[in-house]
């Protein structure tokens, strides 16, 4: 399963997980949501919705993974250190799941950019 996450001119390709956080995650797309930011992460609201945390569900993810911090109900995607990193990693405030990741891993750079309240879509591509 294929995603595409859209913001302004920016377009980043994702393959989906083969996880329940996935297959939830992409059954209800697209979705559009004002994104908000914090340290080198950006996170938006996903519509309400039953996803529980996984078992391997996780603080500290790679550049490329997609995670749905399930705290906040919304997708984060860390692209560099955040206010509680340690060093250069890229740490969520709290667990959360890995359930997609970036074909190519160092566009999410890209994301720095963007500003609280810009719109970003997640689309089935």
């Amino acid at each position: 399963m294929n995603i595409k996450i859209k913001i302004t001119n920016l377009e980043i390709q994702c393959t989906v997980k083969n996880t329940p956080t996935g297959k939830k995650i992409y059954s209800m797309l697209p979705v559009k949501a004002k994104i908000n930011t914090w340290g080198k992460e950006i996170y938006f609201s996903l519509p309400k919705n039953n996803i529980m945390s996984e078992k391997d569900a996780k603080e500290v993810f790679k550049l490329g993974e997609i995670a749905f911090w399930n705290q906040g109900n919304a997708i984060a995607i860390g692209f560099g250190p955040t206010p509680v990193s340690k060093g250069s990693e890229i740490r969520l405030i709290s667990s959360a799941n890995h359930w997609a990741d970036a074909k190519k891993p160092s566009e999410l750079k890209k994301l720095e950019a963007f500003k609280n309240g810009e719109i970003i879509e997640v689309l089935k591509d």
